[in-house]
């Protein structure tokens, strides 16, 4: 009886232990989150990942000039503002939780290859689609 009681009381008082819904938790939360997850690295181990396909001669050099003309600070921006604007500062703080932990930063490192693995195919599957799109149009 004592542990229902006990857990009937934590349940009731989940809500109190909650962060408040605020923008400044918001940024608070999505700071933690990024950098737990930087968006420099990430955007570096992306532009790894697609070279790879590229002619091995020219693959140093188009990873080069591609990390050079990125604009770091105006894609961490972005992200920081799609971050606020789209996370409650909960949803936010288990983010920034799970990718500040060590599983959480061994999945963050494998990202960049499996979105290489994946977008070849889920760009083929959004063509095709268009194509069935273009084709029931006309």
């Amino acid at each position: 009886m004592k542990i229902t009681f006990i857990a009937l009381i934590a349940l009731l008082t989940l809500p109190a232990w909650a962060l408040d819904d605020t923008t400044a938790n918001r940024e608070h939360e999505a700071d933690r989150y990024l950098s737990a997850t930087p968006p420099k690295e990430m955007m570096t181990d992306m532009v790894e990942q697609m070279t790879k396909n590229s002619a091995p001669d020219q693959r140093d050099g188009l990873k080069t000039l591609l990390l050079k003309h990125l604009d770091f600070v105006a894609i961490t921006k972005d992200i920081r503002d799609s971050l606020v604007k789209e996370f409650t500062a909960d949803e936010l703080k288990a983010l920034a939780d799970f990718y500040g932990s060590p599983a959480g930063k061994s999945a963050m490192k494998k990202f960049g290859a499996y979105m290489a693995d994946v977008m070849p195919n889920i760009q083929a599957e959004i063509l095709k689609a268009k194509t069935e799109v273009d084709r029931e149009r006309q």
